[in-house]
């Protein structure tokens, strides 16, 4: 208890006591009023920013709860995207929730919205975990939300099955991850990150533990992340859950497991990279192979963008395993910052696709097929531009975000000296270019089967719009937010270091 700065758990405390008092509020708002809880939750996303940012600009790394939770540069870049990402989806999926009696029909209130800031709070807490523990309990609060937010729509048979199929194969994902956790527990006598670094590196370890305990940890990652071959949930759930949910699932979590990621395989089992990078480099490749294959055979749009998560978190995956080459500390530096890099463009990107599908949506119509986007440009240049542009950035086209992104990931696995890897991942894009330039092509050379307009709200016309410029601007100006990732990077593992040294 002598450890107990509150300060840097501000956003924390903040957003638990704001999440609950909305979902209470809530209670006593009638159908017609709903748009408060909306309101709401976006201001407490707004305050939440600023408490994050104050922590951002002072650029200081604090220790607080007995070092198990931690407010570096990283954690805050990385909450501050998550919030955007949040409440871009809450922009997003307003109308398709009403629509469908997801918030406010029947039996249901702003339940949407309280659990997608429960999930947010969940994210945050794996954002700032130092300890397995915490890390741990962060995962949970996210994963139990999501289970949730998936199964809303209780009336809709799809719902419910990608619902079980979520919650089954993430607990056996969360068996994983805890079985290699007490495994390190056990030969480290630490669940502190910190603790666990020191442990290793004294040489006092059976190694043999160590690496067993990594094998499920990192499998219980691979999980999390849907990387080949523990990706199996992934089209499914994207297919089967509500749209809205599809985006909560694909966007801030990702952020939250590149996070995990970080800590645990970087910040706690640095020493044992040499075995967790061939680890790693096993679920890339698979990953951007069967993603990028498999996706070509897709008609569903919300299949098609599942198998393209998989291959985009083998992208990212490279990045990671790219870090540790003979103690080149620019090397690592310039690794893990591109692998940030592309984990924050590629959510952005995410986010305004699925917001044209949900733009798209309307009641009875879900226009989850590639069909459906058949001659989109006569019914709405405006927003069939933001696609193009959103489809040219996940193809990593310049000069869209996406080609800055991979090009840096592409950069730092050369750095490695395994041009193979490199030449494996460019000829597998050029693959996967294929089906995102099949949605251009029905937008613009296909008649449209509807004809009526695309109509969207004030808030959604403007956040989508942002959305789509944002992917352009970033492809051409990346250089802030490069600088802001490295800064991020370089700041966190020197404080780390010298913190596990001074010790």
């Amino acid at each position: 208890m002598n450890n107990m700065n509150l300060i840097p758990v501000y956003p924390e405390i903040f957003l638990l006591i704001a999440t609950s008092a909305i979902l209470l509020i809530d209670m006593f708002l009638p159908d017609a009023k709903r748009v408060i809880t909306y309101v709401l939750s976006l201001l407490a996303l707004v305050v939440c920013a600023v408490l994050t940012f104050t922590n951002y600009a002072s650029g200081e790394t604090v220790y607080t709860f007995s070092n198990m939770f931690v407010s570096d540069p990283l954690s805050s870049l990385l909450k501050l995207f998550s919030y955007l990402a949040i409440g871009l989806t809450l922009i997003y999926g307003r109308q398709y929730n009403t629509d469908r009696g997801i918030v406010g029909g029947g039996h249901l209130g702003g339940e949407f919205y309280a659990l997608a800031l429960f999930a947010l709070l969940g994210q945050m807490v794996m954002i700032s975990g130092n300890s397995f523990l915490s890390i741990y309990l962060g995962l949970e609060l996210m994963s139990l939300s999501l289970y949730a937010l998936v199964a809303l729509r209780r009336d809709n048979v799809g719902s419910t099955e990608a619902a079980m199929k979520y919650f089954i194969l993430g607990a056996l994902a969360s068996g994983f991850l805890l079985y290699g956790i007490s495994m390190l527990y056990g030969a480290t006598g630490s669940l502190e990150l910190n603790d666990v670094f020191r442990a290793i590196v004294s040489g006092t370890v059976d190694r043999n533990v160590l690496v067993f305990g990594i094998v499920f940890v990192v499998a219980g990652l691979a999980f999390k992340l849907g990387a080949v071959p523990f990706h199996m949930w992934v089209p499914d759930v994207y297919h089967g859950a509500p749209t809205p949910m599809t985006l909560l699932i694909g966007g801030a979590p990702k952020l939250a497991a590149f996070a995990m990621v970080f800590r645990i395989l970087v910040e706690g089992l640095l020493p044992l990279a040499i075995d967790w990078q061939q680890m790693l480099m096993v679920l890339a490749v698979l990953s951007i192979i069967i993603g990028n294959v498999t996706a070509l055979a897709q008609t569903n749009i919300k299949r098609m963008l599942a198998y393209s998560t998989i291959s985009h978190m083998g992208f990212m995956l490279l990045g990671m395993m790219s870090g540790v080459v003979d103690g080149n500390l620019f090397q690592a530096v310039n690794a893990y910052s591109s692998s940030l890099f592309y984990a924050i463009t590629y959510v952005l990107t995410t986010l305004g696709t699925f917001g044209v599908i949900l733009l798209m949506a309307r009641s009875g119509f879900e226009a989850d097929t590639l069909d459906d986007f058949k001659g989109l440009n006569q019914r709405s240049p405006w927003f069939a531009g933001i696609m193009l542009v959103l489809m040219f950035s996940l193809a990593g086209i310049p000069p869209m975000v996406g080609f800055y992104a991979k090009l840096s990931v592409l950069q730092a696995v050369l750095g490695t000296g395994q041009i193979w890897l490199a030449v494996l991942a460019v000829v597998f894009s050029l693959v996967g270019a294929f089906y995102y330039l099949r949605v251009i092509k029905n937008m613009y050379f296909d008649d449209p089967a509807d004809n009526g307009k695309i109509t969207a709200s004030f808030d959604v016309r403007i956040a989508l719009s942002l959305n789509g410029l944002a992917a352009l601007v970033l492809g051409l100006w990346p250089g802030h937010l490069m600088d802001a990732c490295t800064n991020a990077i370089v700041t966190t593992l020197a404080t780390f270091l010298s913190k596990v040294i001074a010790a």
